[in-house]
């Protein structure tokens, strides 16, 4: 018996734990009741919810700024405050 809950199957009692029972306990109808083993999906929905929610601030937020860079370049090419020129490349034909 290495693992303590083959010894708690087995019926022994650690010797923790007699020194924790007051004196006069009939050890024969004594419970020992185990802890439930911790459960790891809450922590990790936490994070994927805490880490999708980070992601989707940035992306609103590099939306924005573009929205706002293109809005303000639209209003100052429109009112002549600003000009821009797009070439295409051409291809010289020999």
């Amino acid at each position: 018996m290495h693992l303590p809950d083959e010894q708690f199957r087995a019926g022994h009692i650690p010797a923790d734990l007699y020194r924790q029972m007051p004196p006069g306990t009939d050890l024969r109808k004594v419970v020992i009741i185990q802890e439930a083993p911790r459960s790891y999906a809450g922590p990790i929905l936490l994070t994927l919810t805490i880490t999708g929610g980070v992601a989707l601030v940035v992306l609103m937020i590099a939306v924005t700024i573009h929205v706002a860079a293109v809005a303000s370049l639209a209003v100052l090419s429109a009112t002549g405050g600003i000009g821009l020129a797009l070439k295409s490349p051409t291809r010289r034909s020999k």
